[in-house]
């Protein structure tokens, strides 16, 4: 498992909208598990170096369904981040050999709301 099934689980703090949602909902297979972990905690690395990345929320279920939402300022950086090269690898490889079907949803966030328990 990646650093990641391990990391504390919280929301990602984020600045006041608006700012872009890349949400990614995806059921994988059981195909290559350890490469496509190596391979996400590679991919949350580098899309911190993104002009305009500002946090992404992750979480994936026992039965392989799996949901990341990539928050960006500007469709600039969600751009520079679809055509990374790096990423688009990691797109190939999905769709040879991790996933049996995903979407991809772009959308604005015009408002958001948080809550946190003292």
């Amino acid at each position: 498992m990646s650093d990641r099934a391990n990391a504390p689980v919280q929301p990602a703090s984020l600045p006041e909208p608006p700012c872009y949602a890349a949400i990614f909902t995806a059921h994988r297979t059981d195909d290559d598990p350890d490469g496509y972990d190596r391979t996400a905690a590679h991919l949350s690395r580098l899309v911190r170096e993104v002009p305009g990345f500002l946090g992404e929320d992750a979480a994936r279920t026992p039965g392989g369904l799996a949901v990341s939402v990539a928050y960006f300022r500007d469709l600039a950086g969600l751009a520079q981040w679809r055509d990374h090269p790096a990423h688009l690898a990691a797109k190939r490889r999905g769709r040879e050999r991790w996933y049996e079907r995903y979407s991809l949803h772009i959308a604005k966030v015009e408002h958001a709301h948080v809550f946190a328990r003292e």
